[in-house]
């Protein structure tokens, strides 16, 4: 930390943060004063220092209260990001107290948390007992925001076409999928073996939000066909999209292990997807793996195990056997 960086950390101090936050909130020196028990002219006093110590006016005063000037928003924003830090420091400090001895923070997207995170998790639970694990869903996209902005230790997602060099993060492989084609079971193309995702475009679509890995996957590809995704509805979750599918709604695409542990959701069939980019890769992703905490390299560990095990090629006597 340079110089002046501390210099200006030490300038400012969170209970005049807490006291602005409240101010910004309630609108009024006189009402965060109440709020926080604290004489009104102290609440003013400590604001003026904070605009000293910032060396630029925060707010604007008026006789109905106060409203923010364009550095009082952005200090507003990273108040609160600093706040709300705090107060996971002391949740999870707390628990060191209660006998918890670790604290790992895993963002993931849907596909890897409905196929493979309840077993691989479950088991490392088992072996690391007081190791807490926060696990948060998020989209892809979102997942490697909160890695690069350090809100995670780690994220497992799909990285599509991006390369991890090129987002500044270390990425090691977790495991694959592959994309199948949802469709009930009376409908014209449940007896394919397989099948092209061009020749599905002539059907209604039950598609997850449009952020998800899958919906810009099949964006992409019906834009090199050239040809309209005719995407109807948009769901949120796997079940959701099968129970959709299975009133006549339309036709999805699923991972297939998803669908496998879903196949109790209605009378679907799933139909393998023909073209390569239906084979994905789920990629777990670091800012840098080697200074993560002990708790979280165990986490790494466990995973990166399971998808060696998961990538072994099977013994011949069961090979013959599929």
């Amino acid at each position: 930390m340079k110089s002046s960086e501390r210099s200006f950390a030490r300038r400012i101090d969170l209970t005049s943060l807490q006291l602005f936050v409240a101010v910004c909130e309630l609108g009024s020196i006189g009402r965060a004063a109440e709020r926080e028990f604290i004489a009104a002219s102290a609440v003013s006093k400590r604001l003026s220092d904070l605009e000293t110590a910032v060396d630029t006016a925060l707010l604007y005063r008026h006789s109905r209260g106060v409203t923010l000037t364009p550095a009082g928003e952005s200090l507003l924003h990273h108040a609160r990001n600093v706040l709300f830090g705090l107060e996971r420091m002391q949740g999870e400090l707390s628990e060191y107290a209660d006998g918890v001895r670790g604290h790992v923070r895993v963002h993931a997207n849907i596909s890897a948390i409905v196929q493979f995170l309840p077993e691989d998790l479950g088991s490392f639970a088992r072996e690391h007992g007081q190791v807490k694990i926060d696990l948060q869903e998020h989209l892809s996209a979102a997942v490697i925001q909160a890695v690069q902005e350090g809100t995670t230790d780690l994220g497992i997602c799909n990285l599509g076409a991006r390369e991890p060099g090129e987002l500044e993060l270390q990425a090691r492989p977790y495991r694959s999928d592959h994309l199948m084609l949802v469709v009930p079971l009376g409908h014209p193309l449940a007896s394919r073996d397989a099948i092209s995702f061009e020749e599905t475009l002539e059907w209604d679509i039950v598609g997850l939000q449009s952020g998800s890995s899958i919906s810009q996957a099949m964006r992409t590809a019906s834009g090199q066909l050239h040809r309209p995704l005719r995407q109807r509805i948009q769901v949120t979750s796997l079940d959701a999209m099968c129970r959709m599918i299975d009133n006549g709604l339309g036709i999805g695409l699923v991972p297939d292990r998803a669908f496998a542990l879903m196949h109790g959701v209605g009378n679907l069939r799933g139909i393998p997807l023909t073209d390569g980019w239906a084979h994905r890769e789920l990629t777990l992703i670091a800012r840098d793996f080697d200074t993560l905490p002990v708790t979280a390299r165990l986490l790494v560990e466990h995973l990166c195990r399971h998808h060696t095990a998961a990538a072994a090629p099977a013994p011949a006597s069961l090979a013959a056997a599929l």
